[in-house]
């Protein structure tokens, strides 16, 4: 009898267990069910109520609970993000800034991290940094092109030399987005800092494909037409 009461009570543990964790994975799409998540089994549940938090009023809680979800979830850059938000809004402006820098190294991909690192290396003077991170930018297909547009024509700002090198040795060792950086720097990098980066990335040993630098020279052509002859110029023996 015992031994069929303790069998019950854990299937009805396991049931309760197994409701929590759908309801917490349902909280991702569903924000409004994220309070409803036993706080014990709150994963995605917190960064729903984090979020709520920081866009409130109270900057204690909303530190506490940014704080929560990344004791609970640390790996995701987002979590980070979150956190590095709360201590803003907290007025904790040196911890934010190490915290935005863990999640741009944790998520090299992780656009809004990249950004806010962009930025603040633009802040303290850091171009080359600057220019590191807008490569990140530029690689992840999700980051929207007017931003990269605004961005480009901060990090390369004349008469600082010192990104556009940096981009170029970039360029130049990542043989394996040659073609992409082509296509997408040809829409939204300031046309003549792509014609000295691709020069300086040729001298450097990068060797484009010239199907690519054909659509390159066309794109970048309709921005600027003097540009794109500078551009098409830098092929002229190799294509």
């Amino acid at each position: 009898m015992i031994g069929r009461i303790i069998w019950l009570a854990a299937l009805l543990a396991l049931a309760l267990i197994t409701g929590a964790a759908q309801i917490d994975r349902q909280a991702r799409v569903t924000p409004s069910l994220a309070n409803a998540v036993p706080e014990p089994f709150r994963g995605f549940a917190q960064a729903r109520i984090a979020a709520r938090a920081i866009a409130g009023e109270d900057t204690a809680r909303a530190l506490a609970e940014a704080k929560r979800l990344v004791a609970r979830r640390p790996i995701p850059a987002e979590h980070l993000r979150l956190l590095a938000a709360a201590q803003i809004e907290a007025g904790l402006i040196e911890e934010s800034a190490v915290t935005v820098q863990v999640a741009a190294r944790r998520g090299w991909r992780d656009a809004p991290s990249q950004q806010a690192m962009l930025r603040l290396a633009l802040a303290a003077g850091d171009r080359p940094e600057a220019a590191r991170r807008y490569a990140a930018l530029l690689v992840a297909s999700r980051t929207e092109e007017a931003l990269l547009e605004e961005l480009g024509a901060l990090v390369f700002a004349e008469p600082d030399e010192s990104a556009r090198a940096t981009f170029a040795e970039i360029v130049a060792a990542g043989e394996r987005w040659h073609d992409y950086y082509l296509r997408r720097a040809a829409r939204v990098m300031p046309p003549a800092t792509m014609v000295d980066v691709t020069e300086a990335a040729i001298a450097d040993g990068a060797r484009f494909d010239c199907r690519a630098v054909d659509l390159a020279t066309g794109q970048l052509t309709r921005r600027d037409p003097e540009a794109g002859k500078q551009f098409a110029d830098l092929f002229s023996t190799a294509c």
